[in-house]
Parts: C-alpha cells; structure tokens; sequence
C-alpha cells in the first residue's frame, strides 16, 4: 500500500484513537477495541478514505471547510491560509448556506465538516441546498447524511492538523494546482502546531 504519510507519523499524531464509544455506523473503520475499551481506528482506512476524498473535493471549484469547535480554529486558519478554500470556523451562522440575503451567504459545491456532531447546522443547510458533504468521522459518530467518510481522530489539534494537512495537499494535487507533495510549501508541523516524529 502506498502510504500517503509513513505510518509513524499517523500513530504519533494519534489520528488512529478513537473513543470509548463507538457507533455501529463506524464498526467498519474500527481495527480493535482495547482492553480499557478505546477504539482504534484503522490507518490504512484512514489513508485510503483521505486519498478517495481528496480525488472527490479535487474535482469541485468551490470547496467549503467547516469546523465549529475550539481546537479546529489553528488548524482550519492554517488551511485558510494555504489554499483557496472558503474556510468557516467558529460558530456557523445560521443561513450561511440557505439565506441569499445574509452578508456571510455563500454557495459552494461541497462541504467538509470537522466534526458532524458539532457541525450540525452546515448539515443541515447542506442537506436542504443539496450540497455533497465530507465528514471526519470519530469512532462515534451517526453518519446520517454523510455522504463521504474520513475516519479518524476528530478531537485532537495534532490528529486534526494531520488529517487536514493531507487532505489539503491531495487535493491541490488532484486539482492540477501542486504536482508533487514539496509544491504545497507547508510542513506537517504547520497544521499540527508542533513536529511529528
């Protein structure tokens, strides 16, 4: 299998741990259950599910990420930062998808939310504007109207950084804007906020 990060770096960024809980929607993803109950989601999944969503948003124009909780903020400013990408964090303003008349009003072709839980609201705008929507998925999470899974760590700032840095970096690539992984000119550790062994 080609890794799209050596599997070292997805272990130490803890993209793989999962929860205590985990939902029956997810069992798929789940690698094994440890003995104190954690779930641990399989990285091989978690590396093909961002290579087959980065192909999915790489034919998209206009790509919208949305993350409401705090620790999303460092990560989706840095993705604001390095790509063209309407980027949403913090809280989302009611309308933002179905109101014309709102000032922050947009349409986008598809939405990738951090955690489909707390990004309830883009939801469900998503789901009345019939706009294709990416989840980065906990081990427990409902994927009711999610039309495209990324399993993974959705709690951490470091497993988060992770999964967003790839997912950016595909997806330019797939889009014809990077050719290889050295153009996207940013590091993991930029995502992450600290190195990644």
């Amino acid at each position: 299998m080609t890794e799209l990060m050596e599997r070292e770096k997805y272990v130490n960024s803890g993209v793989h741990l999962g929860m205590r809980k985990k939902s029956k929607d997810m069992d798929q993803f789940i690698f094994k259950t440890r003995p104190d109950g954690l779930s641990i989601i399989d990285i091989e999944k978690i590396d093909q599910r961002i290579d087959v969503a980065s192909s999915f948003l790489g034919r998209f124009d206009k790509v919208m990420f949305v993350g409401r909780k705090e620790g999303a903020r460092p990560v989706l400013k840095k993705l604001e930062e390095s790509t063209n990408f309407d980027v949403q964090y913090g809280r989302f303003m009611p309308g933002t998808l179905t109101n014309p008349s709102l000032d922050k009003y947009t349409e986008p072709d598809v939405i990738v939310v951090v955690d489909p839980i707390i990004d309830e609201q883009a939801i469900s705008e998503a789901i009345k504007k019939r706009i294709p929507v990416v989840a980065i998925c906990d081990s427990f999470t409902n994927l009711d109207y999610v039309d495209l899974i990324i399993p993974g760590n959705n709690k951490g700032e470091k497993s988060l950084g992770a999964i967003v840095y790839l997912l950016a970096r595909e997806t330019l690539k797939k889009k014809g804007e990077i050719e290889k992984d050295e153009d996207f000119g940013y590091e993991l550790s930029d995502f992450t906020g600290q190195r990644i062994e």
